[in-house]
């Protein structure tokens, strides 16, 4: 029995793993296991491109995934989603988690796109995401978020959401960001030194020998609520916010679009 006298009730379990590799000049699947709740399908075309499918419909207390993804040797790897994730409801002392580690080898581009995560009140959500690249390497990951269905009139959220997203390069720590917010969260994102009231934000990082060169021509792109920083000479932090999942992405798309190289990952796009 759990807390308050709930019982623990079996939950989603969901185990990825995949590879790249090159086949004269274009990239293709190398390796491929999956297990219980997650899948992978392949749309085609040109660019290897990996759309993530939770047959569950969402995170709750007690999930477990782990993702784990190579761009191999000299190839170009994009993985996202089939939908927008969902954080449900937990039972009281559950908390689900979702580990993503990602490995990008030498010459090879990895981009980590998934669609947003909507927190539902009463969530409980762990997620790490961690990166390992070769030196020459390059990475665009974003990790959008939505506080609550404000369509739906789901005006306030409680819960717990933990993050941590960790890069490092040629085995040094380039980047770290952790956070965690407890209670009541509509409340914090109210503050104005955490969200200023939005309902949505979501965080960019560009690692490539080009950030520079890309800063001053995206930074317009971010509107009144966006920041961009060049925290070295090869890495682009942003960070956007919105007063909701629409206008988040009106934004995020053409930003995504530029740093992406081409045109989004079809299920951004219906």
């Amino acid at each position: 029995m759990g807390e308050a006298g709930y019982s623990l009730q079996p939950r989603a379990r969901g185990a990825l793993r995949l590879s790249s590799k090159a086949r004269g000049a274009a990239s293709v699947l190398d390796d491929l296991y999956m297990s219980g709740a997650l899948r992978a399908v392949f749309p085609g075309g040109d660019a290897l491109q990996a759309v993530l499918v939770n047959t569950a419909g969402g995170i709750t207390g007690g999930d477990t995934f782990d993702i784990a993804a190579t761009a191999g040797r000299g190839t170009t790897l994009t993985l996202t989603t089939q939908a927008a994730e969902r954080a449900y409801r937990a039972q009281p002392g559950e908390v689900g988690t979702l580990r993503t580690r990602l490995e990008v080898e030498e010459g090879a581009r990895l981009d980590w796109l998934p669609q947003e995560t909507i927190l539902f009140d009463g969530c409980h959500l762990d997620r790490a995401l961690d990166v390992d690249l070769a030196e020459d390497a390059r990475l665009l990951i974003v990790e959008p978020m939505i506080w609550g269905r404000t369509a739906m009139g789901e005006t306030r959220v409680t819960g717990t959401m933990r993050e941590r997203i960790h890069i490092r390069r040629g085995g040094a720590l380039l980047y770290a960001d952790q956070w965690r917010m407890d209670g009541d969260l509509t409340a914090q994102m109210d503050r104005p030194a955490v969200g200023g009231g939005a309902r949505a934000m979501a965080s960019v990082l560009y690692v490539g020998p080009d950030a520079e060169a890309r800063r001053d021509a995206l930074r317009p792109l971010l509107g009144p609520a966006g920041g961009l920083s060049l925290r070295s000479p090869s890495l682009l932090v942003g960070r956007l916010l919105a007063p909701g999942g629409y206008d988040l992405r009106k934004a995020l798309i053409p930003l995504l679009t530029r740093l992406h190289d081409a045109p989004m990952p079809t299920p951004w796009r219906l």
